[in-house]
């Protein structure tokens, strides 16, 4: 267990208290959440100080606080004298590594394995934790539809969770024998200091196009939030890298992996690289199959169980990563051949003649590949039903909806997670690039906000042959309206539509 004077000296902090000997059992952003025994970390908030909380902290036992000199500032001012304060500057730059400490390091016990790119993460990290599982190995997995420890939801919030709640996650998957863990590093949490204190033994990055410019305004910036993850003294710093290579962003990952030390290794399913894919088909079975040759020149038949050439770039890095971690290849391909991951093209079938799809594609490039993927496995016409999310990057709504409508026969504009926006202003933006395209150059466009009925007008649409791909929301059971969260899942949406034409009842 850390000591205060233990923590001071770590974060180089200057602290209140002459008695260094507290000792802090756990940490916290959130006072409601804080234990006899936990430090409250108070840092400045987008509408109020954390500071402003320390009260409630400490009546709920807080043992210490750390905070920022403005935040010493206004507990100074509340009266508040009896609890040592630990005093940064910057709190989430030492946030990490205080919240590792007080965790005893788990990430150094465990090793842990960061999955990085603008798509793909979530379902190589399914990979990943499918290759080990099947393997006889225990995962624990964090990322965008949750924690899991063997395939069992533990709580958790965010792609990547804050630090103090990262580390104590970590040190439950310790404590319960996990052997791997597999994380999702979004650019947020390599910027915002959530991954400090982390031993990342490997990283991989996939792919990067356009998304959160909203946060991060340029690509180069976004690039270069990514590349921490590779960049010698950022403080997340891998140890061992994977990187694609089938575009130039991934090129130059590759660089500075190398210049860091990481000693990458390279996938692609275009070129020469360590490890490369061969042309792929559709078996009868419906899997994706091609052949992989491996860094030693051995080639392996890989099975995937969904379509996509995407996919085999992200089975690809899976493969690479596993056996970098120890994982003998062929076991590794084993447990790939039977992962399932939720709301990625994901197949929804009542016995129709066509098909229904649900897939997570809610960015401009992501959306484009899963409509070439589509076209190539059907015979007949396309329907997509697709929004875009309200308080993300604007930018690329007027993308999405020409690549939506460029690819489709019927391209219906729908509410995705409005959030605090007017949906239909949303709406509009969307529409409005689809309508930049010439008519030969689009099919029909429709604007249905209500997102259920316009899954219904997707199904009521197709005939034998033709898909209908629901996309943008994946797995996710909600939909944010106004800071208020509505139960709403796609699946449950499509296959109660592909239930209700069958009956006649729509």
């Amino acid at each position: 267990m850390q000591t205060l004077k233990d923590l001071a000296v770590l974060c180089t902090s200057t602290c209140t208290s002459k008695d260094g000997s507290t000792e802090i059992s756990g940490i916290t952003l959130q006072s409601a959440a804080v234990q006899p025994g936990d430090m409250f970390a108070a840092l400045p908030g987008l509408h109020v100080h954390g500071a402003h909380f320390v009260e409630d902290a400490c009546q709920r036992g807080a043992s210490a606080v750390l905070t920022d000199p403005e935040g010493a500032r206004i507990v100074a001012s509340t009266g508040v004298n009896n609890i040592p304060l630990l005093v940064v500057d910057d709190i989430r730059a030492v946030l990490g590594r205080v919240s590792a400490a007080i965790y005893g390091n788990p990430s150094y016990d465990v090793p842990v394995i960061g999955i990085t790119g603008t798509s793909g993460k979530t379902t190589t990290s399914y990979l990943i934790e499918s290759a080990f599982r099947t393997a006889g190995h225990s995962v624990g997995m964090i990322g965008t539809t949750g924690s899991r420890i063997n395939g069992v939801r533990v709580p958790s919030s965010l792609t990547t969770p804050e630090a103090p709640d990262l580390q104590r996650l970590f040190a439950t998957m310790r404590d319960d024998g996990v052997h791997r863990i597999v994380m999702e590093v979004s650019s947020h949490s390599l910027l915002l200091g959530r991954v400090g204190g982390t031993r990342f033994r490997i990283g991989a990055f996939l792919n990067l196009s356009q998304d959160h410019l909203d946060f991060h305004h340029t690509m180069e910036e976004y690039f270069q939030a990514k590349a921490r993850l590779f960049t010698k003294d950022s403080g997340t710093c891998c140890d061992r890298a994977v990187i694609c290579i089938d575009d130039s962003w991934g090129l130059r990952m590759r660089d500075i992996a190398e210049a860091s030390g990481c000693t990458p290794v390279t996938v692609s399913t275009t070129g020469n690289a360590d490890y490369s894919a061969g042309p792929s088909s559709i078996a009868d079975d419906g899997t994706q199959q091609c052949v992989i040759t491996d860094p030693q020149g051995n080639e392996h038949k890989l099975v995937l169980p969904m379509p996509g050439r995407f996919n085999v770039a992200n089975a690809l890095v899976a493969l690479a990563v596993s056996e970098l971690a120890g994982l003998p290849i062929e076991d590794a391909l084993a447990g790939i051949a039977h992962v399932v991951v939720p709301g990625r093209l994901q197949r929804i079938d009542e016995g129709q003649d066509y098909l229904a799809i649900v897939d997570y594609a809610h960015k401009p490039a992501a959306v484009a590949a899963v409509i070439a993927t589509l076209r190539s496995e059907i015979k007949g016409r396309l329907c997509v039903v697709l929004g875009a999310g309200g308080d993300r990057d604007a930018s690329k709504r007027a993308i999405m909806g020409r690549e939506a409508a460029r690819g489709s026969d019927l391209f219906i504009v729908t509410d995705d997670n409005p959030r605090s926006e007017d949906p239909a202003v949303i709406r509009a933006a969307v529409e409005a690039g689809a309508y930049e395209l010439p008519t030969e150059e689009r099919g029909e466009v429709r604007n249905i906000g209500d997102r259920a009925a316009a899954i219904r007008a997707a199904i009521a649409w197709a005939e034998p042959g033709d898909a209908v791909l629901v996309a943008g929301k994946g797995h996710e059971t909600g939909q944010n309206v106004n800071g208020v969260i509505h139960h709403f899942d796609d699946r449950e949406e499509v296959r109660a539509a592909l239930q209700e034409r069958r009956t006649g009842s729509l």
